[in-house]
């Protein structure tokens, strides 16, 4: 039987938050991200552009790196013989979007139950 672990032992890398994807985490790539979420039919280059307040070579950067990463999938074609790019989240990327959001949830959720807990005890005199 192994002895019980200590406070201290269960807490290790408590607060490391390994979910959180560094391919997501960037501001631009969640924003981009989040609008191709709340758009699952996807949506054109110029318009991402705008909704994310991106410039047309940032935005390529950024789906560049999200493509190869497998989050987003990208078709080019033409309408009235215009160019036009269409962005949208892959499953693979839908999925690892979801769990990357339950991963920032229990950031903010942890921050803010510490944040409370560390406020009690301020406010009542002790300190931590």
């Amino acid at each position: 039987m192994s002895k019980p672990k200590s406070d201290k032992e269960r807490e290790a890398g408590r607060f490391a938050y390994d979910g959180l994807n560094r391919v997501l985490h960037e501001k631009a790539r969640l924003s981009i991200a989040s609008c191709l979420a709340a758009y699952p039919q996807g949506v054109l280059f110029n318009d991402l552009k705008d909704l994310c307040s991106l410039t047309d070579g940032n935005l390529s950067r950024h789906l560049t790196a999200l493509e190869q990463a497998g989050i987003v999938e990208i078709w080019k074609g033409t309408k009235n013989n215009r160019p036009q790019t269409l962005c949208r989240l892959t499953s693979n990327g839908q999925q690892r979007f979801l769990d990357y959001l339950a991963v920032l949830e229990r950031v903010v959720s942890d921050a803010v139950v510490r944040s409370k807990y560390h406020n009690n005890i301020t406010s009542s005199g002790n300190s931590a």
